[in-house]
This record gives C-alpha cells, structure tokens and sequence, in this order.
C-alpha cells in the first residue's frame, strides 16, 4: 500500500489535513475526519509539550534519559550543510564530538553523500540516517530514465507520460538520430529544441540547449530530453517548481510531501531566438544568482529568483487556475517516480529521505518531471530560503519522532544490550536478533504523528 502524507501547515489540495505548526511538538496524537469511500484521512491535534504524557522532559528536543533529561546528539559529515546544525542545536541537541563519545553515541547521522553498506548494517535501534540505500535509481539522470522507460513499457504511456522524451548519450545515439531526422523531415527541415545534461553533475554544470545536432557536443555520458519550450511564463519569465519529498519507508512506500517548496525563477525573460543564454532558460539559483538581472527587481517576479509555493498559489488562484487539478497531478508524479524504485530498495527502518523533485508546468498546465535530487541544496540565498528551509527542516526532524529516543540510547550503553541491526537488506542474519521486535520497525509514536492519505 502507498501512503500519500502532506507535513507542515494545512495543504488544502490534498485530502489529507493537518493543522498547527508543529515545531518543537514532540508529542502528538491523530483523530479521523470525513472522507470520501475507499479514503482515510487522520489529521493532527497539537498537545502541551508540559503536558507530555510518560516524560519528565520541558524542552522541545529533550528526552527523559535514566538520570533525567538528556539533549539529543546529532552527528554531521564533512560537508553537511550548516542550517541542519543551526536548526537542531536551536531545538537543544548537542553535536557529535568523536573525542569525548563512543562511536554509536549519537541519535540523527546527516550526511549528503551516500552511506556506506556498513553503516546500515550496524544501525542501532536510537539511531536515524537520513538516506536510504539504493535510490540513484531516480537521482541519477540516465538511471532515472531507464526507470521511467521500463516502468512506461509495463504500465503505459497513458500512465507514465510526465516525462519528456529522453535519450542516454552515447548508447541511444542512433535512436536519437533517428527521431531528430523523422522530426525534422516531418516539421520542414526544423526540428525539436533538445536540452543535453551531465548524467551525474548537478545544479546546471554542464546543461546546454541545441536545435541543430551539429551543436550537440560531449565528453562524457549526458542524456537529452525534449526541450519543453512552451513553459508557462510568469511576466515573461521560465520557472520550475522544487517540490520536497520525505520518503520514510519504501516497505510499504511511505511519502510526505512538503506543502512549502521553493518557485525558482530564471532571471531574463524566456526567449527562444537566444538558446545559449541560460540565464533565460534555466532556473537554477546557482547560475542566476550570478546573472546581470538578480537583484533587479522584475516585473512580479521581484528581487532574487524565488517566491515561496505559498505565494504561488496565490498567483495560481488570481489566474483563475483550477488549483486542486494541477497538485493532483503533481501528487500522481512523485508517487509513480518513487514506485519506479521501492521493490528494489532494501528495507530500513532507520532511515528517513528528503528529495528534491524539479517540476516544470507547460502551457497547458500540465506538470513534466525534469530531475529527482538527492540531497537537494539546503543553502539560504535569500530570505525566502530561510522561510522555506527552516520549516522544512524542523518539520522533517518531526517526522523521525525522537520523543524518549534519548533515553532508549543511554539504557543501550548502560546494559549494553543493543548489538544487532535494524537493517533488513537482502543479507541474512547469521545469529539470532537481541533487538525486541518493537525496536527495529517505527517507533510506535510514529503512528501518533502521521496524517494519512492512503491509495
């Protein structure tokens, strides 16, 4: 079964609802509204933090440990980005210190490169990673459409049409010659407008746009996609939407998506005759930030290169633009990208994912996947990130429920009881589990929290 979860503030296209900002809340308990058959949408209730039931603990991020309440310790790679520390040391965790603690002595691990097998297989029940294993099947470029591909030959197109025409360069170059000259001879000598992509670099490195083959040069494995060169325009301008996704489990497939999310603007308006200048035709803040027009304030897109999917909608609901449709559709993406992966995806329970999906709108309205990101950019640019990211973050720290994990982490070193695993890849145990069963599936106030849309 596939679980649909919107977190955050109220998300009204969805069936689901949740209320109350839940920042901080450690403790919260579900009641059922209406819905419609076959449906079952739960929403949360705030609750008192000092009226906590089973906790000593006064403070958001504390945890009732055996000689009272002890911080939570959240541990960070090289390179992880400084808002994650900001905003778990403001909800009164202690950072990791490899000097002063044992090696498993932390609650949260956050890193943006991938874990290692290892680190999966020697998870304790307190701890938390924050990446799956195995997902490059939809971050990666080319292995994202292979996905798709196989997944449109077993289902469909009429189900996996969301994804523009795509081609994996140097293997595909004789399909792709083929549909650039039956589109050519087919259009008059004029043929579709192809963007080509890195298979494995991010942030737009590499990215040009071409009409002629004979601009399409490469040195190293790209895909090329149908350039979607009717986007709708805002004041002239392209934009994308960056829509952020929180997997918690893939057995069974578990979603959240976030109702906050970044528009991300390019910063000259959107003009075909002028196909290498990138500040028209990519939205990427990391080439627009650069651009001549960025502190420029543009005709209703503003200053910078982003709004907030808040103020979206509200120029969604000032064009008159059925708004409910176009989020369904959005929906039906991300959970089908997602399904593309889950079967493959070794089950861990330990482990929470924030992916970045970058979604393009025609001008039909219709949605088109452009990329799916792994560790999508948590850096603040401007105000607006700091709106939508901080958010983001507390509420994604909400959804691992870390009420008494501190103190299940104290009780483990003082028996030393906590050996084994909660990593259920596809090896087996070759001893007994010391785990009692309820420590290696979701903590059971994980069910408290969740605002359930089921499909």
């Amino acid at each position: 079964m596939t679980r649909l979860h919107s977190f955050a503030r109220q998300w009204v296209h969805l069936a689901t609802r949740m209320t109350g900002r839940r920042r901080g809340l450690n403790n919260t308990r579900r009641t059922e509204e209406n819905s419609g058959p076959g449906e079952r949408c739960l929403c949360l209730k705030r609750r008192d933090l000092s009226s906590s039931e089973g906790s000593d603990c006064c403070l958001p991020g504390m945890a009732a440990g055996v000689c009272g309440p002890t911080p939570l310790v959240f541990r960070l790679h090289e390179g992880a980005p400084e808002l994650v520390r900001e905003v778990l040391l403001e909800r009164g965790w202690e950072e990791y210190d490899e000097q002063e603690q044992e090696e498993g002595d932390w609650n949260l691990y956050w890193r943006t490169s991938a874990f290692h097998n290892s680190d999966y297989e020697n998870i304790l029940p307190w701890q938390r990673l924050n990446h799956h294993p195995k997902t490059v099947g939809i971050t990666r470029k080319d292995c994202l459409a292979r996905n798709l591909k196989r997944m449109r030959g077993t289902f469909g197109s009429g189900l996996y049409n969301f994804s523009p025409t795509t081609f994996i360069l140097p293997n595909d170059y004789t399909r792709f010659l083929a549909e650039y000259t039956k589109h050519r001879l087919k259009n008059g000598g004029r043929s579709w407008y192809w963007i080509c992509k890195p298979v494995d670099l991010s942030r737009g490195r590499g990215v040009f746009i071409f009409e002629d083959i004979r601009d399409l040069v490469y040195d190293s494995s790209v895909i090329v996609q149908r350039y979607i060169s009717n986007p709708l325009l805002i004041s002239g301008y392209k934009f994308d939407l960056r829509i952020y996704v929180c997997v918690k489990s893939f057995q069974p497939l578990t979603i959240y998506m976030h109702q906050e999310g970044l528009v991300r603007f390019a910063t000259e308006k959107y003009n075909l005759t002028s196909l290498d200048n990138l500040y028209s035709h990519l939205t990427n803040t990391s080439i627009n930030k650069f651009g001549p027009f960025y502190t420029t304030d543009k005709e209703r897109v503003g200053q910078g290169c982003k709004w907030t999917m808040s103020k979206f909608r509200c120029f969604l609901h000032s064009q008159g633009i059925n708004e409910l449709f176009l989020w369904q559709k959005i929906n039906n993406i991300v959970t089908l990208t997602l399904l593309t992966i889950a079967p493959s995806v070794p089950s861990s329970p330990n482990s929470v994912e924030l992916f970045g999906f970058d979604i393009l709108i025609d001008a039909k309205f219709k949605p088109w996947l452009l990329e799916v990101n792994y560790s999508p950019a948590l850096t603040i640019d401007c105000q607006v990130d700091v709106t939508v990211k901080k958010v983001l973050l507390n509420d994604l720290v909400d959804l691992m429920n870390y009420k008494s994990m501190d103190s299940v982490r104290q009780r483990g070193y003082l028996k030393q009881k906590y050996k084994r695993p909660c990593y259920l890849g596809s090896q087996s145990l070759q001893s007994p589990m010391l785990l009692p069963k309820s420590r290696c599936e979701h903590h059971p106030a994980n069910k408290k929290s969740l605002s359930i849309h089921s499909t």
